[in-house]
């Protein structure tokens, strides 16, 4: 992984498997400049340095290192932060994903593994994985405002935090609109209140 950490990723602590790191970084580089198609782990290895049967002894394919990709960035994704509103939590959240999704660097990253997932359904699976750690550690930020009252009863906490960077990732992939912090709070002001009024309570769960 880089020297200093990427938006919405930290560095693990303690010792770390230096052939994994050197390769996944190898086929982060790989498919930001070829996409899913270029990537091939004969290259890989030799970007990584290491030997070519090592990476399809341990990867098989390029499929399964992707998936394995995934895993690792889901691992270091920076955890979310409280700051003891709705309002202020959902914005921190679309603030790291704009800023991950512009990043020089991890905004090619993501449009290369959403095309990839596209056609492949391991790195589907790997894909939809990633997002569903990534939700699950933000979900008890909704939680939270449902108990101080600032959300009804019944909220399902995963679609607002889905519903505040559905649009970061429209602009991304589909509009190629303006992806800056003014876009990132709308989308968070846009689920916050859609959250208040009731909009993602649960089926069979009535607003307070």
């Amino acid at each position: 992984m880089p020297d200093e950490a990427e938006p919405g990723r930290v560095r693990p602590g303690g010792r770390t498997a230096r052939v994994r790191e050197a390769v996944l970084r190898a086929a982060e580089d790989a498919l930001t400049e070829q996409g899913f198609s270029g990537l091939d782990l004969a290259d890989v290895a030799r970007r990584a340095g290491v030997g070519k049967t090592t990476v399809y002894r341990r990867w098989g394919t390029a499929a399964g290192l992707v998936a394995d990709l995934l895993s690792d960035m889901a691992e270091q994704s920076a955890p979310r932060t409280e700051s003891g509103s709705l309002l202020g939590d959902l914005k921190a959240n679309a603030r790291l994903v704009q800023r991950t999704l512009t990043d020089a660097r991890q905004g090619p990253l993501f449009t290369a593994l959403i095309a990839a997932a596209t056609s492949d359904a391991k790195t589907a699976a790997a894909l939809h994985r990633f997002y569903d750690i990534r939700v699950r550690e933000w979900a008890p930020c909704v939680r939270q405002a449902v108990d101080r009252g600032e959300a009804p009863e019944g909220t399902d906490a995963h679609e607002v935090v889905r519903a505040v960077s559905a649009p970061l990732y429209y602009r991304l992939l589909i509009s190629g609109g303006r992806l800056d912090e003014a876009a990132a709070d709308r989308a968070a002001e846009a689920a916050a209140t859609a959250a208040r009024a009731g909009a993602y309570v649960r089926d069979g769960a009535e607003p307070a």
